[in-house]
């Protein structure tokens, strides 16, 4: 019975070895594969999120209704989407109305960063038509401007911005 106990626990003991050294082998080939991963994912930042990015450079700048699309010191909430994506190829139409009508229609539940999200807020707004327009930024945020304080970022999911969402288009 000993001679037998004995074999068992060396059967045990170089299974465990030899699981243990596979354990620490894949775990290194993870380890060097998730880094790879990350370096891609880093390197790699999406047309849209180098929009939002870009429009982030604008933080602060006054809102200024109807405000030219031939400058930067102001803009309205569809001059600023129109200069941003101008960047990166797309050429907007002039309003929010006009740009609610390009690309493809999204669902909110899968905005990407650089969708168009459209809304029926303000003076002028009666629940259905679109009044302004913001790109979504990720994580719930859009960045957008109008008032004070100029450009921003907003939470998509709390207060005005929820209550007065109409629709997202995807331009990209």
């Amino acid at each position: 019975m000993n001679k037998q106990m004995i074999q068992k626990l060396v059967t045990v003991g170089l299974c465990a070895s030899i699981g243990f050294g596979g354990m620490i082998a894949t775990s290194a080939q993870v380890t060097e594969a998730s880094a790879a991963n990350t370096q891609v994912a880093t390197t790699s930042t999406t047309t849209g999120q180098k929009v939002v990015n870009y429009g982030k450079q604008y933080m602060g700048t006054p809102y200024k209704f109807g405000a030219s699309t031939s400058t930067t010191r102001n803009f309205d909430c569809s001059s600023f989407m129109k200069h941003i994506f101008k960047k990166y190829g797309v050429n907007l139409p002039r309003t929010s109305v006009a740009q609610s009508k390009v690309g493809k229609a999204v669902s909110k539940a899968n905005l990407k960063p650089g969708d168009l999200v459209f809304f029926s807020s303000g003076s002028r707004a009666n629940g259905h038509n679109v009044t302004h327009v913001a790109v979504y930024a990720g994580n719930g945020k859009i960045l957008h401007t109008y008032g004070s304080p100029g450009v921003t970022i907003s939470n998509l999911n709390s207060g005005n911005w929820k209550r007065t969402y109409l629709k997202a288009r995807r331009v990209l």
